[in-house]
């Protein structure tokens, strides 16, 4: 039985990949900040006949991603999901766009949008790397956004979440190169603008929409896929 790990798995695409896969017989590690309050991925645990384990992890907390992974040792992990992410102190529907202006930055905030849309894929990948190296699939994922495409960025503003998702792009990028030696797959996606608590009332698409066309992506992937640029469509989207 395949075995995935998906951060940020108690809402939105995350929770949503988390029941796929599962509807597909993979086993699910699904990691969140505060199980206890994860209800929905608690009721989705009880009906998944011992496949689903729920683990409380931070990705800022560097000391606790490195705890999980030392819990999780010897045990293979064929896709890690990195699917954490924040948008900034505001949704779309409070205004994320005009607080994110030119001229309206505030950088603790960037702070924070970058250690969890940027550095905590790469810190989650190099702590569980080994349990990747150790299956079957070997792959790595990240959902980023088409927000962080330099070439296809007409509209400007969003500085914050469009930096840290180039950035996420970059890390992608450079790690599918550094880790093809080791045959382990690894690639950034957009799951969509999606009617998520992120993406608000008014985005394009359902997110089970989204995250049924990331499912499709990670399935159909191949070595060749690595180090390219995915929208939930299946299309290569412009770094």
């Amino acid at each position: 039985m395949p075995t995935v790990l998906i951060t940020g798995a108690n809402r939105g695409f995350g929770f949503l990949l988390a029941r796929l896969f599962l509807d597909d017989g993979w086993s699910v590690l699904a990691c969140c900040r505060t199980p206890d309050t994860a209800d929905d991925l608690k009721k989705l645990q009880a009906e998944a006949d011992d496949r689903l384990q729920i683990h409380a992890l931070d990705v800022t907390d560097f000391s606790q991603v490195d705890a999980l992974a030392a819990e999780l040792h010897g045990t293979p992990i064929d896709v890690l999901v990195n699917n954490a992410g924040v948008l900034g102190k505001t949704t779309m529907d409070e205004g994320a766009i005009l607080h994110q202006s030119f001229g309206q930055s505030d950088f603790d905030e960037w702070d924070h949008v970058f250690a969890v849309n940027a550095k905590a894929p790469m810190k989650v990948a190099e702590a569980f790397v080994e349990h990747v190296a150790a299956s079957e699939r070997k792959m790595i994922v990240t959902l980023t956004s088409i927000v962080g495409s330099v070439e296809g960025n007409t509209f400007g503003g969003l500085y914050a979440y469009r930096a840290s998702k180039s950035a996420a792009n970059a890390v992608m990028k450079s790690m599918a190169v550094d880790l093809a030696k080791r045959d382990i797959i690894a690639f950034p996606i957009h799951p969509g603008y999606a009617r998520t608590d992120m993406g608000g009332v008014n985005a394009e698409i359902d997110p089970m929409e989204g995250a049924r066309g990331v499912y499709n992506v990670i399935a159909s992937a191949t070595p060749e896929s690595a180090g390219r640029f995915w929208s939930y469509t299946g299309d290569e989207l412009p770094w």
